[in-house]
């Protein structure tokens, strides 16, 4: 579903990312994880074209990021993205929030894109919450909505951002079960995060990065077991251990 190929990316003289391949297959849960300014988010916001890359290529369902040809909304319509920050628009409801990405981009009727709507609402356990402003939700109510408004697209593969990086701790998990729920129903994922036991939980491959490099890719068991690099072991024994 994602293919990422030798891709390299620098900021002048600051390369931000190294050589990074990976691929992801349909239906597979790859968690990205890696110290803070490894590389990870830009990674993945280069799956997507939020991030212009230098050199190789992308390929997500057949389509090449990079190539000129490619229409990067029409692109974006099919690839959901979930930010640390939400990205709702505060001025609109809740309902109005997820059915116009429908409307604009898909075409769809105002009548089926409020069914898709509140079918998605229902599922986020939000359905009493439609008609109310952004500002009005807790942020972990936020951030199930900008899940649902990505997933009322229809995407072909989800992409998250340090999706509760933002978020008390109490209001973490309200979130990892609904992208827990999501990994169980076989929906394509990358997920930029630290939380572990999420990864422990439904990753099928862990991916470490380190200063804009993929230092280690391995299945989750072999991750967490031994990582092969002594670089990934540093960072597991930090962050498991405190």
């Amino acid at each position: 579903m994602i293919e990422v190929s030798h891709v390299s990316k620098w900021y002048v003289n600051f390369r931000v990312l190294n050589d990074c391949s990976l691929s992801i297959n349909k239906g597979e849960v790859v968690v990205i994880c890696g110290p803070s300014g490894s590389g990870k988010s830009t990674l993945i916001k280069c799956l997507n074209g939020l991030e212009v890359f230098q050199q190789g290529t992308v390929m997500v369902d057949g389509v090449s990021v990079g190539a000129k040809s490619t229409s990067l909304p029409k692109l974006r319509s099919r690839i959901g993205m979930v930010f640390q920050n939400f990205e709702l628009f505060p001025h609109m409801s809740v309902l109005k929030n997820i059915t116009l990405p429908q409307v604009k981009v898909l075409g769809r009727s105002s009548s089926e894109s409020e069914a898709r709507a509140q079918t998605l609402l229902a599922r986020m356990g939000l359905k009493e919450q439609a008609r109310k402003f952004p500002a009005q939700l807790s942020g972990g109510q936020q951030q199930r909505v900008a899940i649902a408004r990505a997933l009322a697209m229809d995407p072909v593969a989800m992409l998250f951002d340090e999706p509760t990086s933002a978020l008390d701790p109490e209001m973490i998990n309200e979130v990892l079960d609904v992208m827990v729920s999501l990994a169980q129903e076989g929906m394509t994922m990358a997920v930029v995060t630290h939380e572990m036991g999420f990864a422990r939980r439904v990753a099928d491959r862990v991916v470490f990065m380190d200063q804009g490099a993929i230092v280690e890719d391995a299945v989750k068991e072999e991750f967490f077991g031994t990582p092969r690099s002594d670089r990934a072991q540093q960072f597991l024994s930090k962050i498991l251990h405190h």
